[in-house]
């Protein structure tokens, strides 16, 4: 008899080993297996629900023709690159450190530049001598105090002739 117990321990040793393990490998494997089933549903249906931006307008193709492309450098050491879409005539695609997004350029009332992400979530704005990019719906800037060579030329030109003030001569 003590045979038959002791061979009915080893075997419930046995199994609940074996069932310890099997748990721990599916609690290590199931995560992985249902994160790739996500990932891929996720590009599947980001795919499905990805619409191009509409055609570029005749307004939007002129304001596209004042927007400087290349490198800016920023304050902070940060650097924004806007480069004409190869994707969408008249769209640009600005990008900040690891970001990018694909800009409608927009004609502005006051003369600045302005490029809007197409999603609505991002702005670049660019006047005679910097440029900004914003967060729109956090209403914060992403990075400030960027500079296009263009932009440099501007205001070196502007220290050696300064313009004449619009309020008269200055007071002091």
């Amino acid at each position: 008899m003590s045979t038959l117990t002791s061979r009915h321990q080893r075997t419930r040793t046995l199994a609940l080993t074996a069932g310890m393990v099997l748990g721990m490998a599916a609690s290590v494997l199931a995560p992985q297996m249902a994160h790739a089933r996500v990932t891929t549903a996720s590009k599947q249906t980001l795919a499905n629900n990805y619409a191009p931006p509409a055609e570029a307008s005749a307004e939007q193709l002129l304001a596209a023709d004042r927007v400087l492309t290349g490198r800016y450098a920023c304050e902070f050491g940060k650097s924004v690159s806007v480069d004409r879409s190869d994707r969408h005539a008249g769209y640009f695609d600005l990008k900040l450190d690891r970001q990018a997004w694909v800009m409608k350029p927009v004609v502005s009332s006051t003369g600045a530049v302005r490029l809007e992400d197409v999603k609505g979530n991002t702005l670049l704005i660019q006047i005679l001598t910097k440029s900004m990019v914003m967060d729109r719906k956090a209403g914060r800037r992403l990075v400030d105090g960027c500079v296009h060579d263009v932009q440099r030329a501007a205001e070196a030109d502007l220290r050696n002739s300064p313009r004449p003030s619009l309020f008269g001569p200055a007071s002091n």
